[in-house]
């Protein structure tokens, strides 16, 4: 079937305010599956529920289907659909809070720039994963041997990563006299938005000076917790949405009908009121933060290594062992919470249970494989962190070491029947360097040289060394499902 959402009559209601009301105050580096369910779909809420004028410019800067989603979105008029799938309903919305769509293959990076440094761009709003804000895992600083951060040092007028976008567009704006925007992180990156600030930060000082202590002064970078599962599209996904709708619509996209988004209030030049459609404004989002990376992110990587090496798909079909299921729980409640300092009142128990139910929707088809990728970028922060604090307080961690274990196997790039596994992540050729036939012991040991990912501290403490060999040990012995068995005895 055509994509021809834009033009046919939909039995879902479609948006109600004219395109031309929207004015483009926010402009999204990312335009993927989870901003399209998430910060695209709370600002079409607000859209229908105010008066508000605030639209978004999306743009992506990779080519190949980053390029294609654009020419699909503009084919359609910037209309799109979100499947809220629960357990047992799914509804459907045609979003229409998208003003704009570029892409420098289309637009070039000056149609980019211009875009981001007219003076209504109020907002730069990112989901580029934690990749694309070319910092060092392990000291946070901007990486500044990356080859895209090498090229936008070269190039600055024709940048390539969305940080090189951020600081020519500031730039352009400081030299025209325009009000700054706010820099607003979307991605599943702890304290997002100091990250966002030390990328920025450090291309900026890198250029020039005087331009960083311009941003320094004059830029916020709020943070933000944003939760909701949405899988990557399929093509299952994308006709079983059309079979429902009538029409094929190649930008559609499938998600869980839980939704949240806690966020800083720190803007620097206005924000729409988000609050009013269930987003949260807070002084200190840090807590509820380190609640969803090490709770949900956590287990859900505990999930993804152990579950993919298991046999299992996706993380629904995980949640059908009983061994998975309650060392998911487990890992959350005893490993995970005791490390959290949350504001009073807040129900942990409550929230692990409620995250062993949205694991559990059948509907949702989230792949362990997804889930899996750049696990060098994730690890530090959903376990490697929590194991720091349990090494210092003597606290067991055992869930935690298998997680770990289970990357390491992982990584090796071939799974317990001798299958090839498909290992997307940056540091990819290291884990290629490393003989996949290597004992657990010497494995450990080459894996815990990537200093990017474990930092000085870790490979030096006996104590974790030991709990990850004998892990990896009982993980190559017996397989992933007998190991996490083992847990829950």
């Amino acid at each position: 079937m055509e994509p021809t959402i834009a033009n046919s009559t939909l039995p879902v209601a479609r948006p109600l305010w004219d395109n031309a009301r929207l004015s483009s105050r926010i402009v999204h580096l990312g335009c993927g599956a989870f901003h399209r369910a998430h910060q695209a779909l709370y600002t079409h809420h607000l859209l229908e529920q105010s008066d508000s004028d605030w639209g978004i410019c999306e743009v992506n800067l990779m080519p190949g289907n980053d390029q294609t989603l654009i020419e699909n979105l503009k084919k359609q008029n910037l209309l799109y659909t979100v499947a809220e799938k629960g357990a047992q309903r799914t509804e459907l919305k045609i979003i229409g809070s998208m003003k704009e769509a570029l892409h420098p293959a289309i637009d070039g990076c000056a149609g980019i720039l211009a875009a981001m440094a007219r003076e209504q761009t109020a907002i730069v709003s990112l989901t580029v994963t934690e990749k694309g804000y070319c910092t060092e895992a392990a000291s946070g600083e901007l990486d500044l041997n990356n080859p895209l951060i090498q090229h936008d040092l070269a190039h600055p007028d024709q940048p390539k990563s969305a940080i090189g976008y951020i600081v020519e567009a500031l730039r352009l704006r400081r030299e025209q006299g325009l009000k700054a925007f706010t820099v607003m992180s979307c991605d599943n990156v702890r304290e997002n938005g100091h990250v966002a600030r030390a990328a920025v930060l450090g291309l900026a000082k890198a250029r020039d000076a005087a331009l960083a202590d311009w941003i320094e002064t004059h830029v916020t970078f709020p943070c933000t917790m944003v939760d909701r599962i949405v899988p990557a599209a399929t093509a299952e996904t994308l006709d079983d949405i059309a079979g429902q709708l009538g029409v094929y619509d190649p930008c559609a996209i499938a998600c869980e009908p839980f939704r949240q988004w806690v966020i800083e209030d720190n803007f620097v030049n206005g924000r729409p009121e988000w609050d009013r459609v269930g987003a949260q404004f807070v002084a200190d989002v840090v807590p509820f933060e380190m609640m969803k990376l090490r709770m949900l992110n956590g287990s859900h990587s505990f999930l993804a290594y152990l579950g993919y090496l298991g046999g299992y798909e996706t993380i629904a079909e995980t949640m059908t062992n009983p061994d998975y299921r309650n060392a998911a729980l487990a890992l959350m409640l005893r490993e995970q919470a005791p490390t959290l300092a949350m504001p009073q009142g807040t129900d942990l128990e409550a929230y692990a249970h409620l995250l062993i139910e949205r694991f559990s929707n059948p509907s949702l088809r989230h792949r362990t494989w997804q889930i899996a990728m750049d696990g060098s970028q994730k690890l530090p922060q959903r376990m490697l962190d929590p194991i720091r604090r349990h090494l210092a307080d003597g606290h067991d961690w055992s869930h935690l070491a298998l997680g770990v274990a289970g990357w390491m196997r992982y990584v090796a790039g071939v799974d317990e029947h001798g299958n090839a596994i498909e290992v997307v992540d940056p540091l990819l050729a290291d884990y290629q360097a490393i003989d996949a036939s290597a004992s657990a012991e010497q494995r450990v040991q080459a894996l815990l040289g990537l200093s990017a990912i474990f930092g000085q501290d870790l490979p030096a403490n006996p104590a974790f060394v030991s709990a990850v060999v004998a892990a990896l040990q009982q993980l190559n012995a017996s397989g992933a499902r007998a190991a996490v068995a083992a847990l829950n005895r």
